[in-house]
Protein backbone atom coordinates (compact mmCIF):
# COMPACT_ATOMS: atom_id res chain seq x y z
CA UNK A 1 0.00 0.00 0.00
CA UNK A 2 1.66 3.07 -1.00
CA UNK A 3 0.42 6.27 0.93
CA UNK A 4 0.97 9.63 -0.03
CA UNK A 5 1.93 12.19 2.89
CA UNK A 6 0.28 15.74 2.79
CA UNK A 7 -1.84 18.13 4.68
CA UNK A 8 -5.12 16.09 3.89
CA UNK A 9 -6.55 12.94 6.17
CA UNK A 10 -7.62 9.62 4.96
CA UNK A 11 -9.19 6.39 6.43
CA UNK A 12 -7.58 2.80 6.45
CA UNK A 13 -10.01 -0.41 7.11
CA UNK A 14 -8.14 -3.71 7.66
CA UNK A 15 -10.95 -6.30 7.19
CA UNK A 16 -11.17 -10.04 7.79
CA UNK A 17 -11.77 -13.08 9.66
CA UNK A 18 -10.55 -14.28 13.14
CA UNK A 19 -6.68 -15.90 12.83
CA UNK A 20 -5.74 -13.80 9.69
CA UNK A 21 -3.10 -11.77 11.41
CA UNK A 22 -5.72 -8.52 11.65
CA UNK A 23 -3.70 -7.18 14.92
CA UNK A 24 -0.05 -7.84 14.00
CA UNK A 25 -0.89 -5.99 10.59
CA UNK A 26 -2.57 -3.06 12.55
CA UNK A 27 0.50 -2.94 15.35
CA UNK A 28 3.08 -3.51 11.93
CA UNK A 29 1.73 -0.44 10.23
CA UNK A 30 2.03 1.72 14.12
CA UNK A 31 5.44 0.67 14.94
CA UNK A 32 6.57 1.92 11.72
CA UNK A 33 4.41 5.29 12.32
CA UNK A 34 6.08 5.37 15.51
CA UNK A 35 9.73 4.58 14.26
CA UNK A 36 8.99 7.75 12.13
CA UNK A 37 8.00 9.56 15.29
CA UNK A 38 4.60 10.00 14.08
CA UNK A 39 2.19 11.42 17.40
CA UNK A 40 0.19 8.21 17.79
CA UNK A 41 -3.47 7.28 19.74
CA UNK A 42 -4.26 3.60 19.91
CA UNK A 43 -7.80 2.84 20.97
CA UNK A 44 -9.66 -0.77 20.95
CA UNK A 45 -13.34 -1.40 22.40
CA UNK A 46 -13.40 -2.37 25.76
CA UNK A 47 -15.29 -6.00 25.70
CA UNK A 48 -12.01 -7.23 24.36
CA UNK A 49 -10.25 -8.31 27.72
CA UNK A 50 -9.26 -11.96 26.07
CA UNK A 51 -5.25 -11.34 26.69
CA UNK A 52 -5.84 -8.17 27.82
CA UNK A 53 -7.76 -4.96 29.77
CA UNK A 54 -6.42 -2.06 27.81
CA UNK A 55 -3.30 -3.13 25.76
CA UNK A 56 -4.20 -4.61 21.87
CA UNK A 57 -2.16 -7.67 21.79
CA UNK A 58 -2.38 -10.29 18.69
CA UNK A 59 -3.12 -14.06 19.28
CA UNK A 60 0.71 -14.58 18.21
CA UNK A 61 1.03 -12.64 21.60
CA UNK A 62 2.44 -8.99 19.96
CA UNK A 63 1.60 -6.49 21.83
CA UNK A 64 1.11 -2.52 21.86
CA UNK A 65 -0.02 -0.32 24.69
CA UNK A 66 -3.81 1.70 23.79
CA UNK A 67 -6.71 2.45 25.39
CA UNK A 68 -9.70 0.91 25.87
CA UNK A 69 -13.38 2.59 25.38
CA UNK A 70 -16.84 1.64 24.87
CA UNK A 71 -18.60 4.97 23.46
CA UNK A 72 -16.83 5.78 20.51
CA UNK A 73 -17.74 9.13 20.36
CA UNK A 74 -15.03 9.71 23.75
CA UNK A 75 -12.61 9.04 20.88
CA UNK A 76 -13.13 12.32 19.76
CA UNK A 77 -12.69 13.90 23.21
CA UNK A 78 -9.57 12.18 23.71
CA UNK A 79 -7.08 12.77 20.75
CA UNK A 80 -5.07 15.33 20.95
CA UNK A 81 -4.94 18.26 18.28
CA UNK A 82 -1.26 17.42 17.74
CA UNK A 83 -1.94 13.38 16.62
CA UNK A 84 -1.49 12.75 13.86
CA UNK A 85 -2.43 9.06 13.48
CA UNK A 86 -5.61 7.79 15.13
CA UNK A 87 -6.00 3.96 15.64
CA UNK A 88 -9.04 1.92 16.58
CA UNK A 89 -9.15 -1.73 16.89
CA UNK A 90 -12.04 -4.53 17.41
CA UNK A 91 -14.58 -1.97 15.40
CA UNK A 92 -17.01 -3.70 14.87
CA UNK A 93 -17.93 -3.62 18.48
CA UNK A 94 -18.67 0.41 17.87
CA UNK A 95 -21.78 1.90 17.16
CA UNK A 96 -22.41 3.25 13.99
CA UNK A 97 -21.24 6.42 15.50
CA UNK A 98 -17.92 5.29 14.45
CA UNK A 99 -18.36 6.06 11.00
CA UNK A 100 -19.15 9.77 12.13
CA UNK A 101 -15.99 9.38 14.64
CA UNK A 102 -13.59 8.57 11.41
CA UNK A 103 -14.76 10.89 9.28
CA UNK A 104 -14.86 13.82 11.32
CA UNK A 105 -10.63 12.58 12.27
CA UNK A 106 -9.88 12.04 8.59
CA UNK A 107 -11.52 15.40 8.22
CA UNK A 108 -9.20 16.94 10.78
CA UNK A 109 -6.20 15.82 8.87
CA UNK A 110 -5.47 12.84 10.61
CA UNK A 111 -4.74 9.61 9.37
CA UNK A 112 -6.89 6.51 11.23
CA UNK A 113 -6.50 3.16 10.94
CA UNK A 114 -9.59 1.02 11.75
CA UNK A 115 -9.08 -2.75 12.08
CA UNK A 116 -12.57 -5.41 12.62
CA UNK A 117 -14.33 -8.76 11.27
CA UNK A 118 -16.46 -7.74 8.43
CA UNK A 119 -18.70 -10.87 8.95
CA UNK A 120 -20.11 -11.90 12.22
CA UNK A 121 -20.01 -15.55 12.91
CA UNK A 122 -23.40 -15.97 10.92
CA UNK A 123 -21.58 -14.65 8.03
CA UNK A 124 -23.07 -11.57 7.24
CA UNK A 125 -21.56 -7.91 7.68
CA UNK A 126 -20.57 -7.15 11.54
CA UNK A 127 -22.04 -4.16 12.37
CA UNK A 128 -20.52 -0.61 10.82
CA UNK A 129 -17.94 -2.50 8.79
CA UNK A 130 -19.91 -2.55 5.46
CA UNK A 131 -20.28 1.60 6.05
CA UNK A 132 -16.33 2.01 7.35
CA UNK A 133 -15.23 0.12 3.89
CA UNK A 134 -17.02 2.39 1.82
CA UNK A 135 -15.85 5.46 3.42
CA UNK A 136 -12.04 4.13 3.49
CA UNK A 137 -9.23 5.69 1.20
CA UNK A 138 -7.74 1.78 1.44
CA UNK A 139 -8.55 -0.70 2.31
CA UNK A 140 -6.91 -4.11 2.78
CA UNK A 141 -8.81 -7.74 2.92
CA UNK A 142 -6.26 -10.02 4.70
CA UNK A 143 -7.84 -14.25 4.36
CA UNK A 144 -6.91 -16.70 7.19
CA UNK A 145 -6.36 -20.81 6.66
CA UNK A 146 -9.14 -22.98 7.16
CA UNK A 147 -8.67 -25.39 9.95
CA UNK A 148 -10.84 -27.93 8.15
CA UNK A 149 -8.79 -28.01 4.83
CA UNK A 150 -5.98 -25.63 4.68
CA UNK A 151 -7.19 -23.22 1.82
CA UNK A 152 -7.95 -19.51 2.26
CA UNK A 153 -10.74 -18.58 4.54
CA UNK A 154 -13.01 -15.58 5.03
CA UNK A 155 -15.30 -16.89 7.64
CA UNK A 156 -15.41 -17.43 10.98
CA UNK A 157 -16.59 -20.90 12.49
CA UNK A 158 -18.68 -20.56 15.88
CA UNK A 159 -17.83 -23.66 17.40
CA UNK A 160 -20.17 -23.26 20.49
CA UNK A 161 -23.61 -23.19 20.96
CA UNK A 162 -24.12 -19.69 21.91
CA UNK A 163 -26.50 -17.38 19.58
CA UNK A 164 -25.53 -13.72 20.64
CA UNK A 165 -23.96 -11.95 18.09
CA UNK A 166 -20.55 -10.45 20.40
CA UNK A 167 -19.34 -13.62 21.48
CA UNK A 168 -15.70 -12.54 22.39
CA UNK A 169 -13.51 -15.52 22.49
CA UNK A 170 -9.95 -17.22 20.74
CA UNK A 171 -9.40 -20.75 19.80
CA UNK A 172 -11.58 -21.79 22.21
CA UNK A 173 -14.78 -20.65 20.70
CA UNK A 174 -13.63 -19.82 17.25
CA UNK A 175 -11.44 -21.02 14.15
CA UNK A 176 -11.23 -19.66 10.43
CA UNK A 177 -13.32 -21.49 7.80
CA UNK A 178 -13.15 -21.46 4.03
CA UNK A 179 -16.90 -20.84 2.17
CA UNK A 180 -16.61 -24.75 1.26
CA UNK A 181 -16.82 -25.88 4.70
CA UNK A 182 -18.36 -22.68 6.89
CA UNK A 183 -21.38 -23.76 8.45
CA UNK A 184 -23.57 -21.14 9.97
CA UNK A 185 -25.94 -22.03 12.83
CA UNK A 186 -29.80 -22.96 11.35
CA UNK A 187 -31.86 -20.29 12.14
CA UNK A 188 -35.81 -21.14 13.10
CA UNK A 189 -38.38 -20.00 10.01
CA UNK A 190 -41.64 -19.13 9.77
CA UNK A 191 -42.56 -22.57 8.18
CA UNK A 192 -40.77 -24.20 10.95
CA UNK A 193 -42.52 -22.25 13.88
CA UNK A 194 -46.03 -22.76 12.17
CA UNK A 195 -45.56 -26.26 11.42
CA UNK A 196 -44.25 -26.76 15.42
CA UNK A 197 -47.46 -24.79 16.19
CA UNK A 198 -49.21 -27.11 14.30
CA UNK A 199 -48.02 -29.88 15.34
CA UNK A 200 -49.07 -28.95 18.92
CA UNK A 201 -52.52 -27.83 17.71
CA UNK A 202 -52.66 -31.33 16.61
CA UNK A 203 -52.04 -33.19 19.45
CA UNK A 204 -54.17 -31.06 21.66
CA UNK A 205 -56.98 -30.08 20.32
CA UNK A 206 -57.99 -27.64 22.98
CA UNK A 207 -54.75 -25.61 22.72
CA UNK A 208 -56.43 -24.75 18.64
CA UNK A 209 -59.90 -23.65 20.56
CA UNK A 210 -57.99 -21.01 22.80
CA UNK A 211 -55.94 -19.64 20.29
CA UNK A 212 -59.28 -18.64 18.31
CA UNK A 213 -61.35 -17.71 21.17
Amino acid sequence: MQIVHGKTGWIEDICCPMFSGKSEELIKRLRRAQIAKRRVQIFKHGSDVRYDATNIVSHSQQTIASRAVTDVRRILELVDDRTELVAIDEAQFFSNDIIDVTNTLANRGKRVIVAGLELDFMGVPFGPMPQLLCCAEYVTKQLAICMTCGDPANFSQRLTQATEQVVVGAADVYEARCRLHFEPPCEETPEDSDSHLAGSTKDNPGTHNQVRG
